[in-house]
């Protein structure tokens, strides 16, 4: 018989990345440094243990049309099907295409921070993705319909009491359309959820982090697999 437990292993994980984000909190004093290392902890997160199709970086992510997004804190994008259209000196350019997800990541969940993740969700989906025929050996399937991007928030504390009361579930009312944060985490407190209905789920987890990268990752799957990008949409780019 084996010693192996899936309980302990699932909260070695969320346990880690609590006390990451917690030793964050005390231990950098300036906000951009700190920022960024919270940034860090869940991009290894996601880095470590999403499938190998996905890939989870922080980044920009531009159109065919050459529109830029503001810059994302953490981008889910494909890297199977999809190409990188610029990696250099850790400044990373994502096709719109290949994006499945972008979060924001911050200490803490208040008000503005919700609204600034709203913002940077909105500059993301307001992008245009092309979408070509998949041709196959009978021919050609009709170009697949773009999915939805997911947008969310990930935090190690609430400014509000009680953390996932009305208070965050207003704010999250504020966004709708392509504003709306479907998914996010409060790791010390629990996880949040919205539909186009309205956020009708803030649930309290003693292991948000591990619950919320499985809802996450089971999400993903919902979504299959990106658009076929048309490449020469990017290449009238290219100059003499």
């Amino acid at each position: 018989m084996t010693n192996w437990s899936l309980e302990k292993i699932l909260s070695s994980v969320h346990n880690d990345i609590e006390r990451r984000l917690a030793a964050v909190r005390e231990t950098f004093a300036h906000p951009t440094t700190k920022g960024d290392a919270s940034e860090q902890v869940w991009l290894e997160l996601f880095q470590r243990y999403l499938p190998r199709r996905y890939q989870a970086e922080r980044a920009h992510v531009v159109d065919s049309n050459g529109v830029f997004s503001d810059q994302i804190d953490v981008v889910i994008f494909d890297r199977q099907y999809s190409p990188f259209i610029f990696d250099f000196e850790s400044q990373k350019i994502v096709a719109a295409e290949s994006v499945y997800a972008v979060f924001e990541a911050k200490q803490t969940a208040t008000a503005v921070y919700v609204a600034a993740a709203q913002d940077k969700v909105q500059s993301v989906r307001r992008l245009h993705r092309t979408s070509l025929p998949i041709p196959h050996a009978g021919g050609t399937y009709p170009p697949k319909p773009v999915p939805p991007i997911l947008g969310g928030l990930l935090t190690f504390e609430s400014d509000w009491n009680p953390p996932l009361g009305e208070s965050l579930r207003a704010a999250l009312d504020g966004g709708y359309g392509e504003r709306r944060l479907d998914i996010g985490c409060i790791a010390a407190h629990g996880v949040f959820s919205c539909d186009t209905s309205g956020c009708s789920t803030a649930i309290a987890k003693p292991k948000a982090a591990i619950a919320f990268l499985l809802e996450l990752i089971a999400r993903l799957q919902e979504s299959a697999t990106v658009p076929m990008i048309d490449v020469r949409a990017y290449a009238k780019w290219l100059v003499s």
